[in-house]
């Protein structure tokens, strides 16, 4: 629905419900009220920034390697009705000490983790937190080193290359497993979405 607010220069509203409530939570939305963003309609605009790879669009991040596998195992097995679908996950990560094998404009990096963020985040191993802005223009790459990471590496961009010993990588685009033809081109659209928001009270 983003990608087509931009293609149509039309607003954009988010109503929290699954993937969309960590957007949600930055845009300041109650992700418990799904009706009162409803509100919108009659709000204001904000202009954000989205992200890209290749021809997708993102608008919180994309990741790669375990965290990534974390997410396609979990989606495996949630449509199996599986009950221990997470812990299931999490012994993926606990089995899979090598490292993803990436590149990042033809450098080659050490990581079990990457993440590709539309505007920074603040993180934590295995946990995305909350952005302070939505209308930086910055592209952030984390990466998590190691067979037991316990931090994050960073590096901001306006755009990059992600390559792979591999033809393709599984991804999670926005908390959506995906599979991604390698090289992965990120670009930013600085400020490209108008997103309206309830007016604030008072």
């Amino acid at each position: 629905m983003a990608e087509v607010a931009i293609e149509r220069s039309l607003p954009f509203v988010c109503i929290p419900f699954g993937t969309r409530n960590h957007f949600a939570r930055d845009l300041g939305l109650d992700r418990n009220d799904p009706l009162g963003a409803l509100d919108a309609f009659g709000g204001s605009e904000r202009r954000i920034d989205v992200g890209r790879v290749g021809d997708r669009l993102f608008l919180n991040n994309v990741a790669l390697g375990l965290y990534a596998s974390l997410v396609h195992s979990r989606e495996r097995h949630r449509r199996r009705r599986n009950a221990f679908a997470q812990l299931r996950a999490l012994l993926l990560l606990a089995r899979n000490r090598d490292s993803v094998g990436l590149s990042v404009d033809g450098k080659a990096v050490d990581a079990q983790l990457a993440v590709v963020a539309n505007n920074d985040y603040n993180l934590e191993l295995f946990s995305i937190g909350e952005r302070e802005r939505l209308d930086e223009g910055r592209l952030h790459l984390y990466l998590a080193r190691g067979w037991r990471p316990s931090g994050w590496d960073e590096e901001t961009y306006e755009r990059l290359t992600i390559d792979s010993r591999t033809p393709q990588l599984q991804a999670a685009i926005d908390g959506e497993p995906m599979q991604l033809e390698t090289p992965l081109e990120f670009s930013m659209q600085p400020r490209v979405l108008c997103v309206l928001v309830p007016a604030a009270p008072g």
